[in-house]
């Protein structure tokens, strides 16, 4: 694992300006790589890394360079058959220098051009620089385990894993963009190329870009394709995707270096678990967190797998001041942070004094069905057969009475989810759903400021998920749903938290079920058996009776969460009070203060469950402080300090 960056100038440079600038860069990404750093610069191209050595430890240092000196790499990830197409290679007449998989990505580009890409099966994200054609190469993995971000600046085209590279460089302006910010509060995520930095864009995943003296090239090298489904039965489907677990985890585990598992107790960490154990000559290490609530703890789950394994298991119960962690997860990731992402920072920090590279489960739910919102929409195209006027002007009421209990998935929150998606139909309900709980165009309407909104709300960021259902990849309503989920959810959100979180503490995660081939795999398992009887995940939760007890398969989803609503009426709600009367952002005019108070009394007087939109602006509050002003995290933990420890108002 490493941090890779880099500038192709509009024009030659001195060598030793670019040598700065690009040194500067890779100084900001030193957590991604704490062992080694290195450059390649010419007048033409500024090339930097830092490293995090796993494979080949002594005898892989980068930039890494072709025998004929044509071509030079930086190279971010890991390349789980990089021998058997290190052999192909060989057989091909290519000599090597390293044992390492980085100089197998640069000679396979070097011998099937872009189609060497597709010969790799991985998480990667690098840069391939050719000297005769002056031309760079970026690619990023096939689900988007990796990141590259990437912008044209005065002094040229300047890329790198994270932005506080080319920010630490002074490459881009700290200006907001809007419109992203827009999209950001309503999905949790980043859609398309959009960040939050104006000037600034992302590649991708499963992109190529190709800069070069007269072109900039931005496209797919790999497309996701749910048809044809397979025609097998469903025992030969299980037992051809259990024997490709078995196969993948085993690839995963190559390293030199100490590697261990994280342990949910969830059903796809158990499995990796599982396969891992199965796999190993050595015991496996195992590291699972938990809280003192039993009824949002999963240790117990953990400890049983643990304990059928035989794994060398470490867990601890946390009690997170989420409140004072949000300004070091915040630059971490240089965005609002979703609360996910705390379980994942903590995990990652008590992994990483023991071993340097653990797997994981990711990617499980959105390949395998593995969420209530699959089931959800089934239930509100159900209810919404119920004549309109019924629905209206009888069940409303008695569904609105509810009374909101501030709980995880509240009864009245999944009824008024119900009543508002019943009005709305195919994509038009997975894509309103997915802001429901946040902040929809309506709400971001009364949000922004009308000179904000201009940019802002050019765009609804719920239509920006049809173009997922339209593009072919999918045919029923399941699939485009988990295709739609695949492409944004996991490769813009989930995937960038794993990597950031667990990258601030130099740790390497790895997910098996992020493999290609696992992905292909579950993209032509036919829907009714995604969803089963309304059982989701009902494959891995089938498939695993072979090796996890059944109470942890067939339980319900559980998840690592914290009782935000109520902190919110509670220790926190001096602190929420006085972020929005202090807030930048509406200094800033860009949200309206009265907006945000609303949403503030709104909760505390106990009418609506705002808690995930009070999270999001107290998160967007302390990202606009630290990433567009510069504020330091030091300054900003003092800053959350004196909001919670400043006198309680009684009234907004």
């Amino acid at each position: 694992m490493c941090g890779i960056c880099g500038i192709v100038p509009r024009e030659p440079q001195d060598p030793e300006r670019l040598q700065r600038v690009v040194r500067t860069m890779a100084g900001a990404l030193v957590h991604r790589g704490p062992n080694d750093d290195g450059f390649f610069v010419t007048p033409r191209i500024a090339l930097g890394m830092r490293r995090l050595s796993i494979i080949d430890v002594a005898g892989s240092p980068q930039p890494i360079q072709s025998s004929d000196g044509r071509r030079t790499i930086v190279f971010n990830g890991e390349i789980y058959n990089y021998r058997t197409v290190r052999a192909e290679l060989q057989r091909l007449g290519r000599s090597f220098l390293t044992a390492g998989d980085g100089e197998v990505a640069l000679a396979a580009v070097a011998q099937w051009g872009e189609e060497g890409i597709a010969r790799l099966e991985g998480m990667f994200a690098f840069a391939l620089w050719d000297e005769p054609t002056g031309t760079l190469t970026l690619a990023r993995d096939w689900m988007g385990q990796k990141s590259i971000v990437w912008a044209e600046t005065e002094l040229g085209f300047a890329f790198a894993s994270e932005p506080k590279a080319l920010l630490a460089a002074g490459l881009v302006r700290r200006e907001p963009d809007l419109a992203t910010l827009s999209h950001f509060l309503a999905l949790r995520y980043l859609p398309e190329t959009g960040t939050l930095l104006r000037g600034m864009a992302k590649l991708p995943a499963a992109h190529l870009a190709r800069i070069g003296p007269t072109e900039r090239t931005f496209r797919a090298w790999w497309k996701p394709a749910y048809e044809p489904k397979w025609t097998g039965s469903e025992s030969e489907m299980l037992d051809g995707l259990d024997a490709l677990l078995q196969e993948v985890v085993a690839e995963h585990l190559m390293s030199e270096v100490p590697l261990g598992a994280f342990l949910s107790g969830g059903i796809d960490s158990s499995l990796v678990v599982a396969y891992a154990a199965r796999a190993s000559q050595q015991p496996v290490r195992t590291f699972s967190i938990g809280v003192n609530e039993s009824s949002q703890s999963e240790l117990p789950w953990a400890a049983k797998v643990a304990t059928r394994y035989r794994t060398q298991h470490t867990e601890k119960v946390v009690a997170p001041d989420l409140a004072s962690l949000a300004p070091r997860m915040v630059a971490a990731m240089e965005e609002p942070v979703d609360p996910f992402a705390v379980g994942v920072y903590l995990v990652s920090e008590i992994t990483s004094q023991q071993v340097t590279v653990a797997l994981g489960g990711d990617g499980g739910d959105e390949l395998f069905a593995g969420y209530d919102r699959y089931v959800g929409q089934q239930l509100s195209e159900w209810y919404a057969r119920i004549p309109g006027p019924l629905r209206r002007q009888v069940l409303r009421p008695l569904l609105r009475a509810v009374p909101e209990s501030f709980g995880y998935k509240s009864l009245a929150t999944k009824l008024r989810w119900l009543d508002t998606m019943a009005e709305k139909s195919g994509v038009e309900r997975y894509a309103d759903s997915a802001a429901f709980l946040r902040f929809p165009h309506s709400l971001k309407r009364e949000l922004f400021t009308e000179g904000a909104w201009q940019e802002a709300g050019a765009r609804e960021s719920e239509r920006l998920l049809a173009a997922f259902f339209d593009d072919g990849a999918a045919s029923t309503f399941l699939d485009k749903m988990l295709h739609a989920d695949c492409a944004t959810r996991l490769a813009e959100h989930q995937l960038p938290i794993v990597d950031r979180m667990a990258m601030a503490h130099s740790l390497e995660a790895r997910n098996p079920f992020l493999d290609h081939r696992v992905a292909a795999y579950a993209m032509r398992i036919p829907s009714a058996l995604q969803v089963k009887g309304r059982k989701i995940k009902y494959v891995t939760r089938t498939m695993g009776e072979r090796y996890l007890p059944r109470d942890l398969l067939w339980r319900e989803k559980q998840g690592f969460g914290f009782p935000l609503a109520l902190w919110f009426r509670g220790a926190w709600a001096g602190m929420i009070r006085t972020c929005v009367a202090d807030s930048r952002l509406a200094a800033a005019g860009i949200f309206r203060r009265s907006a945000m108070e609303r949403l503030v009394e709104e909760h505390l007087s106990g009418r609506i469950d705002h808690n995930f939109r009070l999270w999001l602006l107290f998160q967007t509050e302390l990202w606009f402080r630290h990433v567009i002003e510069g504020v330091s995290v030091p300054a900003l933990e003092e800053t959350v300090e004196g909001w919670r420890t400043s006198r309680p108002l009684t009234s907004v």
